[in-house]
Parts: structure tokens; C-alpha cells; sequence
């Protein structure tokens, strides 16, 4: 049996690295020099410090253990955005309570003392003409608004005030209930979101990581004022949360602002490290398949554990995705792509569209690839997203990882083009970092990532390491769970295995 196993892998491995590494036809190719009159054919390393000599962040934490980060970024519009990160999400809910973040995020405009209802909220934000927004995730919720520079201490008293003093009345949230359960109808109706969920649930199975943000539909229709108002006392605390603000903004005096107006929150120190520590996140190489003939396309997600965001291993895992990169039939660009993935799956005609994630958390991550494809050519792509997985342990160019490092510096530089996108950067990076990194440091990290470094992660985090899988539509032609465990490694490591195996049998 061992003997046909790799046979059967000698057979299709050639087939594979043609369907990875040829290009298109030279018929159908356009000439090289159309697009190289102006450039090299070779990747050279991008000088971005030019256009990262950007005012500093300047950070100062309370007495209280609340931190203020501030940056004069962009502030030619004079505008500005201002938030506050709390370090707290769906993973730290209790048992059964599963939903109860979301339902704060969006009971939280619905009054306070100061403000008797939404309405009341809606027309000071609108009066202002600004913004006001929040967003719930697995480890953290965030508040913001972007207003012009002088509303700023106007929209930092209305954050105070709804996190400080909410009311939660009780027609409200019954209001509130029917709102998420309709928000819940469309996320299914979004099959990215649906994926996400199952393979987060496949992967940190009976664990709050994996659970959705939005809970079960039960926990919903349950939850009380009382679950919301013990969400705020235990989570909401100063050591876990950070004020940022960018734009037309002036640090000192965001500070004295926010001495004055955020006084009402516990000074708990237990932060979110030992929570973490206390049930931390395991993976497991299980799967969800979701059976349905009637849809078109075939739904995939194929993940391996990831780092966390302070792991060393974390930037190399960022390139990994530049390379494996991303691709969509409606854009036509496949046998052109620098992605040998993407080649791939465009000349063999095998997905609609595939996409290269990684995903970090405080002890853990998943990265892999999410595609789309018609239910025939599963079993072929599958073969060849394993075969690039495998590649990228012993076989990387310095070409392709420096074409990656580049991608992934002007993915980052396009990610800040606004004030809320820096303030929502440099929120999040106080909360992970407990600093924020310069960009200058981010890209001399990046520009450290070689082929040598590349092949080293893929060993650590790809070669023999468990699987999770979430699949949703028509599957009668996607491997089992087993067939994509024993892809992960390499034909050398497959024979050992299989021998060692063997071995213990007898």
C-alpha cells in the first residue's frame, strides 16, 4: 500500500508543478518587451522610506492605566477621527453568553443619561456633521468617529458617555434583538462570512475563538440588560483600552481631554494576556462540510495554525500570503499574475477565485486559502493548493519572495490613506503591540524575509501539521480531511511517515 501511495504521487507531481510554473501559451502570450520597455523583468527591493518619514506616534498612559495615542496624520484636511479600542471581543464572553459584545456594540447608541435615545445622539453627530461607528471582533471592540479637527472634544465626549453611562432600555433591546436577527439572515446570505465562521469553529473547536461574533440565534432572543452591564464592569477596564486619535489633532490636549472625561471605568489590571493564558486558544485539525447540490459553486477554506501578533514568525507568514496570493476570473489577469498559485489555477481552469488569508490572534492565528469552484475540479485543485503548500518548503525563489515583500509593503501603505485608517492602526497596534511599531521598523522586519527564511516557517507551520477545513455546496468531488493531512508533507517526510507507520503496525 505504501509502495502504490507513492507511485501515485510521483505520477501527479509533475503535472502539478507544470500547472504552477508554466506560463500561458506562446501564442497567446503579449510580447515581453510591451511590458518590460520601462522595467525589469526582476523584482528589485522598493526604497519606501521617502514616504515613511511620517509624523511620530506619541503615546501617554494615565494613572488610571487608560492610554492615549495621538498622530498628526493626515492633517492637511483638517479633519480628524478619534475611537476607543477596547481589548475585549467575543472570545471573552462567558459560557452560554455567546453574543453579548455585539449586542453591546450596537446597545451603546441607544441612549444615556446625558442623551435620553438614539435620536437624541443621532442629531448631535449629525449637527456636527461627523460620523459616528463601532465594530465588534473575536478579541476586540472599537468606537470611533471622524469629525473636522473642532469637534474633536465633542466626539470624545459623546464616546465617554455612551461607554460610561448607557442606559440599555429595555424597548430598546428588545428593538435591538429583532436588528441583529436580521443582520444574522444577510451574513448567511454571505458565503465569505459563512466560511469564515465554520472554519474558525473547525479550528478552535469547543472554544470561544470559535465561536461567531454574532452568537447563536437562542442567545439572542436571551440576553439582558444585566449580561451587558457585567460585559462593560469586567472587560471595559483602562488597562485594556486606548483612545487613539488622527488627523488634525494636538496630543496634549486629547489628553487633558480625556483626563477629565474618562473617569468612570474600572482600574481592574487583570488584562487581556492573563485571560488568554488562563483558557488559551488550541487548534485542531477537524473540519465543517456544509453539503448543498443546489448551490453553483463550491465554498473552500484550507487553514493551518498561524502565528500570534508578537510571534517572530508572524512577518514571514505575511509574505507567505503575498506569495500565494489572490486571484478572481472577472479580473483575467492569471497566466500574467506573479502568484505561481494563481498561474496555476488559470491555465488548469480550475476555480472562479481563490484568496491567500492570515489571520492573527493574541496566542494563536490561522492562514491558508479560501477559494470558489465548480464541484468537477475539486479534486484538481485541491492536488494543487497542497502542492503549492509543500513547494514553499523547499523550493522558493528570491525573485518571487521579493516580489512578495514589495506587494505586501504597498498593500500596507495603501491600507493609511485616511485618518481613520491610522487611527484604527495605531488603536489596534497599542492593543497587540503594546506599542506602535513604526513603518519604518514594519518594512526593515519585511525586507529581513529571504527564500531561506521562507522555507524555514513553511517547515515549521505547513510540513505534517494538522488541517482545519470548512466546506459549503456541492462536495461529492472534495478529498476527505485525512487526504489533505497527508498532503502536508513532502514526498521524503511522506515515505519516512508511512515506513514509521508501518513499522509500528508490526
Amino acid at each position: 500500500m505504501a509502495a502504490t501511495a507513492a507511485r501515485s504521487r510521483r505520477r501527479v507531481l509533475p503535472y502539478l508543478h507544470r500547472l504552477l510554473h508554466s506560463g500561458s501559451a506562446p501564442a497567446a502570450s503579449p510580447s515581453p518587451s510591451r511590458f518590460l520597455r520601462h522595467a525589469s523583468q526582476v523584482p528589485r527591493a522598493a526604497d519606501h522610506s521617502p514616504f515613511l518619514r511620517l509624523p511620530a506616534a506619541h503615546v501617554s498612559t494615565l494613572p488610571t492605566g487608560l492610554r492615549v495615542v495621538t498622530q498628526a496624520y493626515p492633517a492637511a484636511t483638517r479633519m480628524a477621527s478619534v475611537g476607543v479600542w477596547v481589548d475585549a471581543g467575543s472570545r471573552f464572553e462567558l459560557s452560554g453568553t455567546n453574543g453579548t459584545a455585539h449586542f453591546l456594540e450596537h446597545m451603546a447608541f441607544k441612549g444615556t443619561a446625558r442623551r435620553p435615545d438614539a435620536y437624541a445622539l443621532e442629531v448631535e453627530i449629525e449637527d456636527m456633521g461627523a460620523r459616528l461607528n463601532a465594530y465588534t471582533s473575536r478579541e476586540q471592540t472599537t468606537f470611533f468617529a471622524d469629525v473636522q479637527a473642532r469637534h474633536v472634544p465633542a466626539a470624545l465626549d459623546v464616546l465617554s458617555d455612551i461607554l460610561q453611562h448607557p442606559r440599555f432600555p429595555e424597548k430598546a433591546i428588545q428593538r435591538e434583538r429583532g436588528v441583529i436577527l436580521r443582520e444574522m439572515e444577510e451574513v448567511q446570505g454571505m458565503m465569505e462570512e459563512v466560511i469564515f465562521d465554520h472554519l474558525h469553529a473547525a479550528a478552535f473547536r469547543d472554544h470561544p475563538l470559535g465561536d461567531t461574533i454574532l452568537g447563536p440565534e437562542e442567545n439572542i432572543k436571551s440576553i439582558l440588560k444585566k449580561d451587558l452591564k457585567q460585559y462593560i464592569s469586567t472587560h471595559y477596564t483602562c488597562p485594556r483600552m486606548v483612545v487613539s486619535a488622527a488627523g488634525a489633532v494636538n496630543h496634549d490636549e486629547v489628553v487633558d481631554q480625556v483626563k477629565e472625561l474618562f473617569t468612570g471605568f474600572s482600574t481592574d489590571p487583570t488584562t487581556a494576556d492573563q485571560l488568554v493564558e488562563a483558557n488559551p486558544a488550541i487548534f485542531t485539525g477537524s473540519e465543517v462540510r456544509v453539503e448543498n447540490a443546489e448551490m453553483p459553486l463550491a465554498h473552500l477554506a484550507i487553514a493551518f495554525k498561524g502565528s500570534s501578533w508578537t510571534d517572530p514568525s508572524s512577518i514571514p507568514l505575511m509574505v507567505i500570503q503575498s506569495i500565494l496570493g489572490s486571484w478572481n476570473r472577472s479580473i483575467g489577469v492569471g497566466n500574467c499574475s506573479g502568484s505561481a498559485l494563481a498561474r496555476g489555477v488559470s491555465n488548469g481552469n480550475l476555480a472562479e477565485s481563490l484568496m491567500a488569508f492570515n489571520t492573527n490572534y493574541r496566542d494563536t492565528g490561522i492562514f491558508g486559502i479560501y477559494t470558489t469552484a465548480p464541484s468537477d475540479t475539486l479534486h484538481e485543485l485541491s492536488r494543487l493548493i497542497m502542492a503549492e503548500f509543500r513547494r514553499l518548503a523547499f523550493e522558493v525563489s528570491e525573485t518571487e519572495v521579493a516580489r512578495a515583500r514589495n506587494q505586501l509593503k504597498s498593500a500596507l501603505l495603501l491600507h493609511i490613506d485616511g485618518s481613520t485608517a491610522v487611527a484604527e492602526n495605531n488603536g489596534r497596534q497599542m492593543l497587540t503591540y503594546g506599542r506602535v511599531m513604526p513603518f519604518l521598523e514594519l518594512f526593515a522586519r519585511i525586507d529581513a524575509v529571504d527564500c531561506a527564511t521562507i522555507m524555514e516557517t513553511a517547515k515549521e507551520y505547513i510540513t505534517d501539521k494538522d488541517i482545519a477545513l470548512a466546506a459549503v455546496g456541492p462536495l461529492s468531488n472534495l478529498p476527505e480531511l485525512s487526504w489533505f493531512r497527508s498532503e502536508t508533507c513532502s514526498d521524503k517526510e511522506f515515505t519516512r511517515r508511512i515506513f514509521f507507520q508501518n513499522a509500528q503496525n508490526n
